[in-house]
């Protein structure tokens, strides 16, 4: 309780840096499709142009995220924190000024390369923070807390935006932004990379002959530079068999997850005509769940279960969320199936088709469970470092994920884009989904009918 207490500041810094960052995502789609395509529900452009913002993001964070890192452990955490907190109040304060197109590409640029330093790496940073501070058998448990920290932000960031305009989101979004990084300023103390809390690193040095008193295990002190090189990145992944095992799990689970997220909301407005409302919606029944998985359901079950038996549950919730939405985009082939062999027992007018509609919603189960990958997988990966490489470690992990999200779009908006404007073509689309939306509402009337009868 005592080292929770002295992360208190660093818990309020994350909260408000993300709650910023996240309050704008719901609005986002919206703002994209009026700048690019006005006046369409469906828009191939707007599908590629974030293909290709999250694309080179995801290029660049993997340059940056060691790099940065790396910097924290020789000048400490808070001094690297105030570069991406710093940055990322320009691309909102464009849109709280305007969102016209021409104001809407500036942001679109300027967003991708600030992006390119801030995106993940407060996070990245953040953990590094905690492990410098806490001991190895309550990380797991405080890197939950921090994952948790970070989705009541997106809770409340999607609630926030639920209930205000467009323009006030982003004046709101900038707003914050400089909140946080003067609170991070003024309130959190600095933090240099340490060995008081590490049993037993990995990566030792070729001597032996630097023990410590009671009987504790050697101890690295490295001194690296400032840009870490490929080869030093290549034997960081080669130091430990741990580590390289959880380089690839956050890879491909990052590949299928950022695919996943990148795709979506564009097939939601097509598919469904979403719009900012029912995004925030959706975003906020997912964080509800995620949170109370992460702050109350984690911090008691990590020290009795083991890391790798939590990161196998997580992977198994991230498989059943997807494969729940394969069969929503397949149009509940087997729901009709079923209606078909008992059509003689459900009544006429039934109300399947809205089982489509409630699979984003009926999904969010899973993230209760898909929660646990990020910290299990952070904390395995803490344990196999020193303590004076953290977060080149850290950041290492980020980069791989960022490689997996310059990946995924290549793959995902094609496939998205092929999805939404085939499945139509010989009706058109826009025909085509408002029958659908008109039989699904249609079919909610019919069981609102029902339950007042």
């Amino acid at each position: 309780m005592e080292k929770l207490r002295e992360l208190i500041h660093l818990f309020v810094t994350v909260f408000l840096s993300t709650f910023a960052s996240l309050i704008v995502v719901p609005a986002i789609t919206d703002v994209t499709m009026v700048a690019v395509c006005p006046g369409q529900d469906e828009c191939s452009l707007a599908i590629y142009l974030s293909g290709f913002q999250q694309a080179i993001i995801g290029l660049g964070t993997v340059v940056m995220m060691p790099l940065i890192g790396n910097l924290s452990d020789q000048y400490g955490r808070k001094a690297l924190l105030t570069l991406p907190m710093t940055l990322s109040i320009i691309p909102s304060a464009i849109l709280a000024y305007s969102m016209t197109t021409s104001f809407f590409y500036a942001y679109y640029v300027l967003r991708i390369l600030t992006a390119m330093i801030c995106e993940g790496s407060i996070n990245c940073l953040a953990l590094a923070y905690v492990a410098d501070n806490v001991l190895e058998r309550e990380r797991t448990s405080v890197f939950g807390i921090l994952s948790g920290i970070t989705t009541a932000a997106f809770v409340c960031g999607t609630l926030a935006a639920r209930f205000l305009s467009t323009a006030l989101t982003f004046q709101v979004s900038a707003s914050v932004s400089m909140l946080a990084a003067v609170y991070m300023r003024i309130f959190l103390q600095e933090s240099l990379p340490n060995g008081e809390n590490l049993a037993q690193p990995i990566l030792k040095s070729g001597q032996d002959d630097h023990s410590q008193d009671g009987g504790d295990l050697p101890r690295k002190t490295m001194i690296s530079k400032k840009i870490p090189s490929i080869q030093a990145i290549t034997s960081l992944l080669r130091s430990s068999v741990t580590f390289s095992q959880a380089a690839i799990v956050a890879f491909f689970n990052s590949l299928s997850y950022g695919g996943l997220q990148a795709s979506l909301m564009y097939y939601l407005k097509a598919r469904f005509h979403f719009s900012k409302n029912q995004y925030a919606e959706l975003m906020i029944l997912l964080g509800v769940s995620g949170m109370a998985s992460q702050l109350l359901i984690m911090p008691f079950v990590a020290p009795c279960v083991a890391e790798e038996k939590l990161l196998a549950i997580g992977l198994l919730g991230g498989i059943a969320n997807a494969l729940l939405y394969s069969v929503a985009w397949s149009t509940w082939v087997m729901l009709q199936l079923i209606y078909i062999c008992f059509a003689s027992f459900i009544p006429d007018n039934s109300p399947f088709l809205l089982l489509e509609l409630v699979v984003p919603y009926a999904s969010t189960i899973f993230s209760v469970f898909e929660v646990f990958v990020s910290p299990c997988l952070r904390s395995i990966v803490s344990k196999q470092i020193g303590p004076n490489e953290q977060g080149k470690a850290q950041g290492c992990i980020s980069g791989i994920i960022s490689l997996a999200n310059i990946i995924s779009p290549l793959v995902y908006s094609p496939l998205t884009d092929d999805r939404i404007f085939s499945e139509c073509s010989d009706k058109g689309c826009s025909s085509c989904f408002k029958s659908q939306k008109q039989q699904l509402h249609s079919s909610l009337d019919l069981v609102l009918s029902g339950m007042t009868l």
